[in-house]
């Protein structure tokens, strides 16, 4: 072939090494050579080797050459982000090695040779200078991308074909650059009017990245040409005012009448939230007249905390409105370059791309890079080079735009959007821009960054970048920017001369719409009322046998059906069941009335402490059977997922999915309750207090196993006080049952009332196999939650003592009454601590007219479980406690054994005792150090 003839005699065994480790591993050997032996004809001679009979020449010096070219190629694919213009306030960093041509050991010498490596990017043979053209036009300018590590061919090769055709440059018609031009103009001076109309309120301005507005609207135009119908949208309050007048269409003299403070009545019962937090959805129609619905979350100032709820609720619109379509909807989250570095629900959020019960088909993630947090300067912010780094631990490309580019970040937006739809996983822009003003417009950022807010100072904004672009490429008339501020200016005025008219200002959009509809919010005297949830015993046992009848042709693990036979035996013989199956009926019942169930967490397929079994693996493969999806006939599906091992995350994701969709009964598990203390923040900001500040119901019940049975501080406590101190305004409801049917009742009932409330449940662990604890068919097929339960046992005129608790002490303290037949004294369980049932609290006081104490017994330490609720809840009131508990502590629970053992006793002990005095104290102690010693040993 005349095309080796240069390869001569001193190379060719070199290269004929490298072709036989290649031949073994591709990647064994550099790309430029991969590239080489893969496209350039090799081994057509009658040599054995690739180039061992290959003639002699005097060229061997532009074959290296050619090699040296692929490298250089692979190089600007892989470190061209490193060397790009997309830092419009900065001097860009120093990388080595640079991208001279040295590099790749080529020179200016070589430019006007011909290297047949242009065939690699699309050029053919072509020259040096034509190749380094396209290179550095397409990876070094205004884009900087980031994909070689994606690892799958295919999506590089998707990359590099649409990228170096076009070269990373964009060509709009001119409609559409005056379009871009338009969406600028809006972003700017909706800005400066706020700035100069409210001269000192926090607005969190977008200046500096108003180039966000074009591409937001850029990717919704794309997305509907795609098949969208639907976006779902988070981000912080960084121009988050911007977003919600230019792209929601929320109008604009709703906002300035959340600037003049009209937006809730005095007497509301909402609290409200500052107008930069707040979210909102409407129907827009496209440039090409498709309807698009957005919805943006509303958040708290957790800046990333808002991530997986926009998953959640992206997710539950997949499953119940687009039949699981990932390409009818998406995800769009809005970072900050400080957030996305330094917050982990980030990383969690991002490992749930790909997982089954929480894949939403690909987010896209766009961050305003401002290189500033707070006051903290970049280089202070993070370790990584870039704040999106961490795209990389889930394979996702990232593209780097200059943020005064306005086209090459609608350009880059537009790409993103083909690529999700092509291949369903997330991307990221990063936007490289900055903060005109300090973190609010009260800041003086010269505090801490003088260079950098000099030169922000004499810096441009992003539509007077782009209008000189226009008109010195002639695409727009000098006279266009100025027609179009002075009309934008002229409506922004007209819309707040109305608002200033108007002496109070009411919502636009209504709270209970879409799958909402019919719900509402809830009136106190509603949540004192459990309506009716019993079913037949006819469906009971219906679904009793279908749960529990194994398919013959499958097998199980030994014990798996051991389990199910006992199961078989509860709907068969006894007719009464354990708290497994109480849950399950629970969950069988909904589905049998068209109910979907959602339930996710660590673990819980089969339970953390292996109840549950909802769903089995066979015993010699890795197949799945799930009992409760063979019910037949209209039964809804039951969803179960294990999750990763993230709470705020998955708490996060769900109460999202919650919100999205009231008529699932949604549920996460927590593998222990006091592990949920990893998603406080989800607690806190959402779950406890969004009806208050957002008007935003959710039927999220949370599960928390919690009760002492000596496994130590992490493994006790589902922090009661911590829910109970969110308590007020009936914004949740906290349970801890006693029996698998009030179990079974308060799970049917968050579907059966026409409203919604968040729901706790301390669910127990040592309970799950009390033989106590059980409940028989009755308690299913009649009445409804009991939120208190009195004692059947004592005799009501003998009551001297009233013991006053919650979950699973009940069972100790019920031991120690039977054991010593105490008919005086009574054992009251408090099944709902809040809404806190006083009135059949008081009525149990009335009732036992003859009761001298009235005390509340827990096992938690005093600082801790319900009692400091109740301490300030009955302070005041007809019935005020004693307390017996554990001592205060500042660890939920001993580590030890036998201390645990003697604490409890203690509490049981002093619950029974009868001896008044200093006498009565030592006797117990001598009998519980007695009781601990035995129980120890």
């Amino acid at each position: 072939m005349d095309r080796l003839n240069y390869i001569n005699s001193a190379n060719a065994a070199y290269i004929d090494t490298l072709y036989q480790a290649y031949k073994q591993d591709p990647e064994s050997v550099d790309f430029g050579w991969q590239k080489f032996f893969e496209g350039f004809d090799f081994g057509k001679s009658d040599s054995s080797g690739p180039v061992g009979q290959a003639e002699a020449g005097e060229t061997s010096e532009h074959f290296l050459k050619e090699i040296n070219v692929l490298n250089m190629i692979n190089g600007y694919r892989s470190r061209g982000h490193l060397f790009t213009k997309t830092n419009p306030v900065r001097e860009p960093q120093k990388y080595f090695p640079g991208k001279e041509l040295e590099t790749f050991g080529l020179s200016d010498a070589d430019l006007d040779t011909v290297f047949n490596a242009g065939h690699e990017v699309g050029l053919g043979a072509a020259k040096l200078r034509d190749i380094h053209d396209l290179l550095e036009q397409t990876y070094c300018q205004s884009i900087g991308a980031e994909y070689k590590y994606i690892r799958n061919p295919i999506k590089m090769k998707w990359f590099e074909d649409r990228m170096e055709k076009e070269r990373n440059t964009p060509n709009f018609s001119i409609d559409e650059k005056k379009r871009i031009l338009n969406k600028l103009n809006e972003a700017v001076l909706f800005e400066n009017f706020l700035g100069t109309k409210f001269l000192g309120q926090k607005r969190f301005s977008l200046e500096g990245a108003e180039a966000l507005i074009p591409a937001l609207d850029s990717v919704i135009e794309k997305g509907a040409e795609l098949g969208l119908e639907e976006f779902v949208i988070g981000m912080a309050h960084r121009g988050r005012l911007n977003v919600l007048a230019n792209i929601m269409k929320k109008t604009y003299k709703e906002i300035f009448s959340e600037f003049e403070g009209k937006s809730y009545d005095v007497d509301s019962p909402f609290g409200g939230d500052v107008k930069y937090h707040l979210g909102y959805s409407n129907d827009i129609s496209t440039n090409s007249g498709k309807k698009i619905h957005l919805s943006l979350c509303p958040n708290p100032s957790h800046l990333e905390a808002v991530d997986p709820v926009v998953e959640g609720l992206t997710r539950a619109k997949i499953d119940f409105k687009y039949n699981g379509d990932y390409k009818k909807i998406a995800p769009i989250l809005i970072h900050g370059d400080a957030s996305i570095a330094g917050q982990g629900i980030v990383y969690e959020v991002l490992q749930m791309m790909k997982l089954d019960g929480y894949r939403t088909g690909g987010t896209i993630h766009l961050v305003i890079n401002n290189q500033i947090g707070f006051t903290t300067n970049y280089k202070d912010a993070r370790s990584s080079t870039y704040c999106t780094d961490v795209a990389k631990t889930v394979l996702s490309p990232v593209l780097h735009v200059n943020g005064d580019d306005a086209e090459a970040l609608v350009y880059a937006i537009n790409m993103a959007m083909d690529y999700r739809q092509t291949f369903h996983e997330d991307v990221f822009i990063d936007i490289l821009c900055y903060r005109r003003y300090g973190h609010n417009e009260s800041d003086e950022p010269k505090f801490t960054q003088p260079l950098l807010y000099k030169a922000i100072e004499s810096h441009p904004n992003p539509r007077e970048i782009y209008n000189a672009k226009l008109l010195a490429e002639g695409s727009v008339g000098a006279s266009l920017a100025i027609e179009m501020e002075k009309s934008f200016r002229g409506l922004l005025q007209e819309k707040l001369n109305e608002s200033k008219a108007e002496d109070r200002f009411t919502e636009t959009k209504p709270m209970f719409a879409g799958a909402w509809k019919g719900l509402h919010i809830a009136a106190e005297k509603e949540l004192a009322i459990s309506p009716d949830t019993a079913i037949s015993e006819a469906e009971l046992l219906e679904i009793g046998n279908k749960i529990t009848q194994l398919p013959a042709d499958k097998e199980f693990f030994k014990k798996i059906e051991k389990l199910f036979e006992d199961r078989k035996k509860m709907v068969t013989e006894t007719r009464t069941f354990d708290w497994a199956m109480g849950e399950l009926f629970a969950y069988g019942s909904l589905l049998k009335e068209g109910s979907r169930v959602r339930l996710s967490g660590e673990d819980v397929k089969r339970g953390t402490f292996s109840h549950r079994h909802a769903v089995l693996t066979l015993a010699d493969s890795e197949e799945e059977y799930t009992p409760l999806n063979t019910l037949g006939g209209t039964a809804a599906k039951f969803d179960i997922y294990n999750s990763h091992l993230s709470e705020y995350g998955v708490l996060g994701f769900e109460y999202g999915y919650a919100l999205a969709d009231p008529n699932t009964l949604t549920i996460w598990e927590a593998q222990f309750g006091d592990f949920f203390n990893g998603a406080q923040i989800i607690v806190d900001q959402y779950v406890a207090s969004a009806e208050t500040k957002w008007q935003r119901g959710n039927g999220l019940v949370m599960l928390l196993p919690h009760g002492y049975e000596g496994q130590g501080p992490e493994h006790s406590s589902a922090r009661i006080e911590r829910f109970m101190e969110l308590c007020a305004d009936n914004n949740i409801q906290v349970a801890n049952c006693t029996t698998p049917g009030n179990f079974f009742h308060v799970l049917r009932r968050q579907l059966h009332r026409d409203f919604r409330k968040p729901l706790i449940v301390f669910t127990p662990k040592s309970l799950l196999r009390n033989p106590q604890c059980v409940s028989p068919i009755d308690e299913f097929t009649k009445g409804k939650f009991r939120e208190l339960i009195d004692d059947s046992y004592v005799s009501e005129k003998s009551v001297k003592r009233v013991l006053f608790c919650s979950g699973k002490i009940y069972y100790d303290l019920l031991d120690k009454q039977q054991a010593d037949k105490r008919k005086d004294v009574a054992i009251v369980r408090v099944e709902q601590l809040y809404p806190t049932p006083i009135a059949q609290m008081l009525k149990i006081k009335a009732k036992y007219a003859n009761a001298t104490e009235f005390i509340w017994v827990q096992e938690e330490p005093e600082n801790m479980g319900a009692w400091p609720y109740m301490l300030r809840k009955f302070r005041k009131s007809e019935l005020q406690f004693d307390l017996i508990s554990r001592k205060e502590s500042s660890s939920t629970a001993t580590g030890y054994a036998k201390q645990h053992t003697s604490q409890q006793l203690y509490i049981v002990g002093k619950a029974f005792e009868t001896v008044a005095g200093d006498d009565a104290k030592k006797a117990i102690k001598k009998t519980v150090e007695k009781m601990a010693e035995t129980s120890a040993d």
